[in-house]
């Protein structure tokens, strides 16, 4: 066993490649659960990249990282999350499934959360299906937290990520009142994209 192999604790096992995806979906869950304070903007403006998509990606938020700061990004979170305003973005599964709330998407995911014996802790108030809860959810599948079969984190992403959530990220990378937030949903656009061809070539 290497320092870049381990096994969770269902024994599965958690290479430096799950590490990886682990940190970039719980990146996505802190950014879409909440606005990043001045400390997380500091580590965030130091992220390197390279020429890859996923790197460029990186640069780019470290670039808008530098462009903002806890204030601005709290009131673009805001406007973007929690406001009523016209730019206002619902990052639900029922939403773009159903187009509604605590829809049939909510229901059947509850139920996978179930097989998985997850549940959502009380003080959380957002549906099951919030882009940011299910990012959560896959990087706790990805890096091993969350013991389950192998293969259990390919069957998450297309039955609860796939159908929907590129979509999402892309009216954020492209909403008029996102700034910091438009270089988010380029990432969360890319790393979906990367997700997806990396699971097809596994068929």
């Amino acid at each position: 066993m290497t320092d870049s192999i381990s096994k969770d604790s269902a024994g599965r096992i958690v290479d430096e490649i799950d590490r990886a995806r682990a940190q970039e979906y719980a990146l996505l869950t802190t950014l879409l659960t909440r606005s990043p304070d001045a400390q997380l903007l500091s580590r965030l403006a130091g992220l390197r990249g390279d020429a890859s998509p996923i790197g460029m990606a990186h640069i780019a938020l470290a670039e808008a990282a530098r462009r903002t700061d806890e204030e601005r990004a709290s009131r673009e979170f805001f406007a973007l999350f929690a406001g009523l305003g016209e730019g206002a973005l619902l990052p639900y599964a029922s939403h773009y499934l159903a187009e509604t709330l605590y829809g049939r998407p909510l229901a059947r995911l509850r139920d996978t959360l179930d097989g998985l014996g997850i549940e959502k802790t009380p003080e959380r108030k957002e549906p099951e299906d919030h882009a940011g809860f299910l990012c959560e959810i896959m990087a706790g599948l990805a890096g091993g937290s969350i013991a389950a079969p192998d293969g259990a984190d390919r069957d998450f992403f297309e039955r609860h990520l796939s159908p929907w959530i590129k979509r999402a990220f892309i009216d954020l990378e492209q909403a008029k009142s996102a700034d910091f937030y438009a270089s988010v949903g380029a990432l969360g656009r890319t790393f979906i994209d990367i997700e997806a061809e990396a699971f097809a070539l596994l068929v």
